[in-house]
């Protein structure tokens, strides 16, 4: 064994190993490093290790001596004045476009705000649609809590989860006297989506100019217009007057005109497109021939007589007779005139029933009317109140138990007596009349389908009769300021009084376009102006249609 040991010189060479290795020979797995002898490692090696590891402690220990030994009375200051913080990063609300991309809201950067400042499109026209909102609020401490804009009104409160987005947060030192040491955001913001819109920012001025302009010229309380796409539902244009200014809303600081706004009886915040309901007049009268039509009442070429007036015999008094009047002397008109000259007579006659001529009835004046959602809300974006239309358990319920007559049948065939409406439900049933028997719901987001109702028991042909009528009224009788020569138009017009002595009325007109092949629905109303009014809202719609012409060809095609 010793003379082994003198002449081994792999001390570190078992005699196992050898005989193992002895025994694989050259059929190693090198995957599993068989068949590689280990070596030590090097001293050289473990020095630079070592030294490496004498660095990194000898750094620890400068920076604790910097820390603690050295500047250790100032951290222990600064750490006992200074304070860290956990911050909001505001999140910027979704921009608003119209449907041209043109901006209708947007944000910009103020020194003196912590948060995105909203602003507005500096148009008049927009408010009651844009609506308005509320700032993040802060206590007397300068401390937030309300972290978020929020919408208060129009699409900004009816969309505010989407353009709201979400805050971020950051951590803020700061020192005894509140100066910022230093900052770091610790989650970032996520800012709100842009919103399109379905209407036209161009169509929109002009309407409301226009509606601007025959409220305060004919004195009326106000006004609304509204043009909706009959196919998809989407709003090309709405506009109500008068209005309040987003901007001063939002800004809060004008205290004088805010109150001014809620003092005001003409209500700047009411949506009167979607909120405002209205004694329709007139425009009833196509809902009501598509009823007579459709139940054989009346055949369409059928004339009736219109000296001025209905009169009927008062069986206890036969010098009194109850009179109903027409607005004129009509002559003899079939179901087409009677729509295109508005007679009164004609309509009491087929709606309530005269002498040997049938009447349609209150009960059928209901169906059909309702058929087409009048007394049915609008939803969504432009939920709406429902509306009236009166029948005989309306009247009980609403005038101490009194039965129905034959002249609240008269009174309702015309729109009047206890209806009630808002333009926007005009524009869709109308655009119910221009499809032949199909209703979609307004939308306000481009691009956006409302949902879809069908009318499936009125004929085909009844409805021709009733647009027929309508574009009658436009090239010969009562809305002939919408003859406008690159463009087609039916349309039907409307005058409601107003109260007992009848001091006051409703102007009116509705309709759709191009007649051939109907695109739009329209709807005009001006509020509670005298019976001499110079401009009326037919005028209204007629600027409107002549301006799309000239300046959006693209809708009247």
């Amino acid at each position: 064994m010793r003379f082994f040991k003198k002449r081994n010189k792999y001390n570190d060479l078992d005699l196992d190993e050898v005989f193992l290795d002895a025994g694989n020979k050259g059929d190693f797995n090198k995957d599993q490093f068989e068949g590689r002898i280990e070596k030590p490692i090097k001293e050289m090696g473990l020095s630079v290790v070592l030294v490496v590891f004498l660095c990194v402690v000898a750094g620890f220990l400068y920076k604790i001596n910097l820390l603690q030994i050295k500047n250790g009375a100032w951290y222990k200051e600064r750490s006992e004045k200074n304070t860290l913080r956990q911050d909001v990063v505001f999140a910027e609300r979704g921009v608003v476009v119209d449907r041209q991309d043109v901006p209708l809201v947007w944000n910009e950067f103020d020194e003196s705000f912590y948060f995105p400042k909203r602003k507005y499109i500096d148009q008049k026209g927009f408010s009651t649609l844009l609506g308005f909102i509320k700032y993040p609020q802060r206590d007397a401490k300068g401390i937030f809590y309300s972290l978020y804009s929020l919408g208060q009104d129009g699409v900004e409160k009816f969309y505010d989860s989407v353009l709201r987005g979400n805050n971020g947060a950051k951590l803020t030192e700061v020192d005894v006297s509140g100066k910022v040491e230093s900052q770091s955001v610790i989650e970032p913001p996520q800012n709100g989506v842009k919103l399109e819109l379905s209407v036209d920012s161009l169509v929109q001025e002009r309407l409301f100019h226009f509606l601007e302009y025959a409220v305060d010229e004919s004195g009326f309380n106000g006004g609304a217009g509204v043009i909706m796409d009959i196919h998809t539902g989407e709003v090309l244009a709405m506009a109500s007057y008068p209005e309040f200014d987003s901007e001063v809303m939002t800004e809060g600081k004008d205290v004088g005109v805010i109150k001014s706004y809620g003092e005001s009886k003409r209500n700047p915040f009411l949506d009167r497109v979607s909120q405002g309901l209205y004694a329709p007049g007139s425009t009833i009268k196509p809902f009501v021939a598509l009823g007579v039509l459709q139940e054989n009442i009346i055949n369409p070429l059928t004339k009736i007589l219109s000296t001025g007036s209905l009169v009927l015999p008062n069986p206890f008094n036969p010098e009194k007779p109850t009179v109903f009047k027409d607005w004129k002397a009509h002559g003899y008109t079939d179901m087409r005139e009677a729509l295109a000259v508005s007679s009164d007579v004609y309509f009491y006659t087929v709606g309530g029933g005269f002498k040997n001529q049938k009447g349609l009835g209150i009960d059928k004046i209901d169906e059909y009317v309702r058929s087409f959602l009048f007394a049915s809300s609008t939803t969504g974006f432009f939920d709406s109140p429902e509306g009236v239309i009166p029948t005989p358990k309306w009247k009980k319920e609403n005038f101490n138990g009194e039965e129905w007559s034959v002249g609240n049948t008269y009174h309702s065939s015309i729109g009047q007596f206890g209806f009630q409406v808002t333009p926007l439900q005009m524009a869709r049933a109308v655009g119910g009349i221009a499809t032949g028997g199909t209703l979609v719901e307004p939308t306000i987001r481009k691009g956006e389908q409302g949902r879809r109702t069908d009318l499936i028991e009125i004929k085909k042909e009844n409805f021709e009769v009733v647009k027929e009528g309508m574009r009658l009224a436009v090239t010969n009788g009562t809305a002939g300021a919408l003859l406008i020569p690159e463009l087609e138009v039916a349309a039907k017009t409307g005058t409601a009084e107003l109260g007992a002595a009848k001091k006051y009325v409703n102007s009116w007109v509705s309709g759709f376009f191009p007649y051939k092949n109907p695109r739009y629905s329209f709807a005009v109303v001006l509020e509670k102006g005298p019976t001499t009014y110079k401009v009326s809202a037919m005028k209204v719609a007629g600027f409107t249609l002549k301006e799309l012409v000239t300046l959006t060809p693209e809708y009247v095609k």
